[in-house]
This record gives C-alpha cells, sequence and structure tokens, in this order.
C-alpha cells in the first residue's frame, strides 16, 4: 500500500493518494507522536529530492522538535526566528526557494537550500509545524504547497 509504485498519475492524482493513505494511516490512532512518526515516515518515502522532514510542537517555550526523517536537528526554535518561527509568528505557511537568502535562517542541516513549513492548527489554533528541506533550491511549488497544506489538513483531523 505505501511503495512508491502506489503513487502514478498526475501530480494531483499523486498527493490524493497521499492524503488518502494518510487518513487511513491514522484512523483509530490517537497518539500524536506515533501519528507525526508516520506521517514524517510517509512524507519523506514519497516526497523525492528532500533531506528533512518533520515536525515540531508548540510548547510554552517555542517550537519544540518532534518526529521526523533526516539528520538530527535544531531542538528548540524561537517563536519569529527561521523559517519555522516565522511561520508561526505570521501564522502561515512559508516557501523558502533559498535558504540562505532568507533573513534570520537556522541551519541545521547546511545541506539544506530550499524549505517549505506549514502550521498545523486544532481549534484554530497553531499546535506545532511541518517542516521539509530540500539540498535543491526552489523544490516546492505553490501547487505542490497546496497539495501539501491539504496533507496537513488530514492531520489536522485526527488531532485529539
Amino acid at each position: 500500500m505505501f511503495t512508491k509504485e502506489a503513487y502514478k498519475g498526475t501530480l494531483e492524482e499523486q498527493y490524493n493518494t497521499l492524503s488518502k493513505q494518510l487518513d487511513a494511516l491514522l484512523t483509530g490512532e490517537t497518539d500524536l507522536i506515533a501519528n507525526l512518526a508516520n506521517a514524517s515516515a510517509l512524507l519523506s518515502q514519497f516526497l523525492d529530492d528532500v533531506n528533512w522532514v518533520g515536525f515540531y510542537l508548540l510548547k510554552e517555550e517555542g517550537l519544540v522538535l518532534g518526529p521526523f526523517q533526516g539528520l538530527p536537528a535544531c531542538v528548540k526554535i524561537p517563536i519569529g526566528k527561521g523559517v519555522c518561527g516565522t511561520a508561526v509568528a505570521k501564522n502561515e505557511t512559508m516557501l523558502v526557494d533559498d535558504v540562505h537568502q532568507f533573513p534570520g535562517h537556522i541551519a541545521c542541516d547546511a545541506a539544506s537550500r530550499s524549505e517549505i513549513v506549514i502550521p498545523i492548527r486544532k481549534d484554530e489554533a497553531i499546535v506545532g509545524i511541518l517542516d521539509i528541506d530540500s539540498p535543491l533550491l526552489a523544490r516546492f511549488t505553490e501547487e505542490e504547497q497546496g497539495y501539501l497544506e491539504d496533507f496537513v489538513a488530514v492531520l489536522e483531523k485526527h488531532l485529539i
């Protein structure tokens, strides 16, 4: 079910399959960490040309590292700092074509060149973010942003 061959067709069809698989994977499970771990593994297996896929959770002191796939990462990120903290401060998705041009970028992995960060909400409040890094410049498109936001919407409906 979760093989690369399962994702055939247009980009829209591929992402629709991905979101359906996430929904099936999370249905019946209420543990946040288990669900985020499976979501990061599913995305990491699906996406090409990425070097980090994971989550940060909003705690009192800022963003704290959650489940991820990739090299070891920064454990805490202050709100308003780096791409992740800025996404929370602005309450919006951040699509960055070149992280080295982003003011205050926090370099957890020197190989990362582009990044997308999507806020995760529960009852309208941000509870965390999905962070995806790529070693390629401009890896993520606005079209993919929409599909990844849909993926996050599926994840959000499983948050307790």
